[in-house]
């Protein structure tokens, strides 16, 4: 804490005393300094210069000793030891109020609360607790503070410096203290313990929310109706609530998309402007969110620190552990609410619940054509650039997904895995199970527009079709005759003696012209 942060006494004797022993003024405040330099260092203040900048992280100080304080953070240096205790800190001035602990010796008391304290700063701090006075302004969005350190950490917030980093996934912070917090995330360390029933607490508010149960102060906490959990800000308990009411009270104004918090829907807002602050230092990849930036990082370092205690199988996030475990354990906690079809993945559950709706959110810019899933998307992107990356190994031909290339396959195989369960009879491919169908319940549902026959089969419906038109797509080769039926032509051609060895070679060359027509129309034979 800087000397700005103390309480000054400015009296008629304190002037008599200034004039005498600090001849230095500040022009500015009129505050008197016994050394020059002392001056020099206090005009800072105003100027807000800050020519001692650290080479780690950049940040400036107005003294060197200030920077000297700020470079044990990185180096972890912290060479004052309590021969009581034996923690350690950064400061001489941070050990002598800490003895004071070990004394129970807290000689400054608060005059309006009676609330005592170890040092006399620590107590102008709290008066400005009862004062209302937040004497450190942020120059961007005028929010006022207690301490000088609470307005850096806040302007961390616009700078968007997270200088304090985890080690293991690459997360960063504004502050040591919410750095340490989170590391205990993958230490699995709980330095707080209930002296009643022994659970054990990573923050120690949450170690204090909870004594409170056992303490009888349970009246004191914001306690959630439904379930019972207890919060100590009456807006944590509002927004955990919306868990069980659903409640999303903030809705994106370019999609409609609703959220139960605030953040998420900012996050969300870059979806739509396109902004993608948080960039890669290694590939130069930019996300919306910092998280996601975070996790990416662990593409570069190959580090996956979160494990499956039962198979052992790590992943790069939390989540996908999560969701990977319900494998083993069955649990399907995300439930439709249309059908009430469940899913180990919220992600799942959002992708399903567009079937119902319809929505289809990916959109093809060469096309216009929507799709519900972003793999159907890319799936289809591949027919505007003739892209064919499946190919069958037996006979080479390629198509443009994979399940074209699986189906295709089954030309070779002799698969017929769809079954008709009414009679048994196999099929390759599950159009064609649907069509053989039909058979069994006698449903027609392709009818002529002309005389109302019914068919079970669109190709019967287009062929028969050629019989009102007088269309005749089948041409003799050797007369050129015309036929509505490829088996009138061939009856035909045996008319002609072309070779007496084959019959239909009269006709071969015409049939391989029309072989894309039939096989556009057994294509479209399917319903």
């Amino acid at each position: 804490m800087s000397t700005s942060e103390t309480m000054d006494t400015k009296g008629p004797c304190h002037e008599r005393g200034a004039k005498d022993k600090k001849p230095f003024p500040c022009e500015t405040c009129e505050k008197v300094f016994a050394s020059k330099r002392s001056l020099v260092a206090h005009i800072r203040v105003h100027t807000g210069e800050k020519p001692f900048v650290c080479a780690i992280c950049r940040e400036g100080f107005k003294t060197s000793r200030s920077l000297q304080l700020h470079e044990r953070t990185h180096t972890g240096e912290e060479p004052f030891v309590c021969v009581t205790c034996g923690k350690t800190f950064t400061t001489q001035g941070n050990l002598g109020h800490h003895k004071r602990i070990h004394k129970d010796k807290k000689p400054f008391a608060c005059e309006t609360c009676e609330k005592a304290f170890a040092s006399k700063q620590s107590l102008v701090i709290h008066i400005r607790v009862h004062t209302g006075e937040k004497p450190f302004v942020c120059a961007i969005c005028c929010e006022g503070f207690i301490t000088s350190r609470s307005l850096q950490v806040h302007e961390r917030i616009h700078t968007g410096e997270e200088p304090f980093v985890c080690v293991t996934c690459g997360k960063a912070f504004t502050t040591q203290g919410n750095l340490g917090q989170h590391e205990r995330i993958h230490t699995g360390e709980k330095p707080f313990v209930c002296a009643t029933c022994g659970k054990g607490f990573i923050r120690q508010t949450n170690q204090r929310l909870h004594e409170k149960i056992h303490s009888g102060d349970r009246e004191k906490l914001f306690v959630c109706a439904t379930c019972g959990k207890a919060f100590a800000r009456q807006g944590d308990k509002r927004e955990h609530e919306r868990i069980h009411t659903g409640e999303k009270p903030f809705v994106c104004v370019f999609c409609g998309k609703a959220f139960p918090r605030q953040s998420q829907l900012h996050e969300h807002g870059r979806i739509h402007t396109g902004e993608k602050p948080f960039v890669c230092g290694t590939c130069g990849k930019a996300f919306h969110q910092r998280s996601v930036l975070c996790q990416h990082y662990m593409v570069h370092t190959g580090e996956k620190p979160f494990i499956c205690l039962t198979c052992g199988k790590t992943f790069t996030r939390q989540s996908d552990k999560r969701a990977h475990e319900r494998i083993h354990t069955g649990e399907k906690p995300f439930v439709c609410a249309t059908c009430g079809k469940a899913f180990p993945r919220r992600d799942a559950l959002h992708e399903h619940e567009r079937i119902h709706t319809g929505e289809k959110i990916f959109v093809c810019a060469t096309c216009g054509k929507a799709f519900t899933r972003k793999s159907y998307l890319c799936e289809h992107g591949k027919i505007h650039t003739n892209e064919k990356p499946f190919v069958c190994g037996t006979c080479g031909k390629a198509f443009h997904q994979r399940s074209n290339l699986l189906q295709h396959n089954r030309v070779h195989t002799g698969e017929k895995p769809f079954v008709c369960l009414t009679c048994g009879k196999a099929f390759s491919w599950p159009n064609c199970l649907r069509s053989h169908e039909m058979i069994h319940t006698d449903e027609k549902p392709f009818v002529c527009a002309i005389c109302d026959k019914a068919f079970s089969w669109q190709g019967d419906l287009r062929r028969h079709e050629r019989t009102h038109l007088g269309e005749r797509l089948f041409l003799c080769a050797t007369c050129g005759k015309a036929f509505s039926w490829q088996s009138d032509l061939r009856e035909h051609g045996k008319i002609h003696t072309v070779s007496t060895d084959n019959p239909d070679s009269g006709i071969q060359s015409q049939c391989e012209d029309l072989e894309s027509v039939k096989e556009e129309l057994e294509e479209t034979s399917s319903p």
